[in-house]
């Protein structure tokens, strides 16, 4: 997801996990540093802009090294706090927060490596455009009245995190709906839909885009939760079978 996106993540998820053991505003405000450093890995150049993308969210956003950065993030935070006394809850905060922000990026389409060191498979259920602000408001308005002190703002932050969470849920649910619609109007136009990909548009959940391959062609057409069953008009594009062919060696 985008950097805003999981900043505020990462700020909400701390902000729930401290409560009242600390300032709402020191909590979200490592909590967004936290939920930010994952992706601090675009930093560093792997020599050309194809594995530039490809190595993004290797293993920077690995289940297991995120998990032991937890431990000594929460021990400087809570020295740099003056909190020691608090760094196992900081550490359930750090912990959650850097683990959230993998969490996220799996259910975009580029794809996370998230079992690093034991595979570089990238996964990615891909529900959800990289940037959504169905999501990311719920998020940001809980966090705004938590951090502004007022009553109930930390009871907001958690209902934001409810919101984002069943949205994403819906997220799911849509897109195996429109996958469903479309392997039924691929079976009916005989074209493969053992290669598909079905991924929202951006900014929404309602009108998704369907894509399938069928040799040296790609197939590409749009359905919208709101058409009720009409059939996905496909329209056929060459995919660049000999340009594949001519980088093959490439990594």
């Amino acid at each position: 997801m985008d950097s805003l996106t999981q900043f505020t993540l990462g700020a909400a998820v701390s902000v729930a996990v401290m409560g009242r053991r600390t300032a709402a505003w020191k909590a979200a405000l490592w909590g967004g540093i936290a939920g930010t450093l994952p992706d601090l890995d675009v930093l560093v150049d792997h020599g050309d802009a194809v594995l530039n993308m490809v190595l993004h969210r290797a293993e920077s956003h690995a289940f297991v090294y995120l998990a032991l950065l937890s431990g000594p993030l929460a021990w400087l935070v809570s020295r740099l706090q003056r909190e020691p006394e608090l760094v196992r809850r900081w550490w359930l905060a750090m912990a959650l927060v850097l683990l959230t922000h993998p969490m996220l990026d799996l259910m975009t389409v580029y794809g996370t490596q998230v079992w690093h060191p034991f595979s570089d498979q990238a996964y990615g259920a891909g529900s959800i455009f990289i940037i959504d602000p169905a999501y990311t408001l719920p998020l940001l308005l809980g966090l705004g009245l938590a951090v502004s002190a007022r009553a109930g703002g930390l009871c907001a932050n958690q209902i934001g995190l409810g919101i984002s969470t069943t949205y994403l849920a819906w997220s799911l649910l849509a897109q195996a709906l429109v996958t469903h619609q479309a392997r039924q109007d691929l079976h009916a136009a005989g074209l493969p839909s053992h290669t598909l990909l079905v991924t929202p548009t951006p900014f929404n959940t309602l009108l998704w885009r369907v894509v399938t391959m069928d040799g040296k062609r790609y197939h590409e057409g749009f359905y919208s939760l709101l058409d009720r069953g009409r059939t996905i008009r496909l329209a056929a594009f060459p995919s660049g079978h000999a340009l594949a062919q001519q980088h093959a060696s490439h990594p």
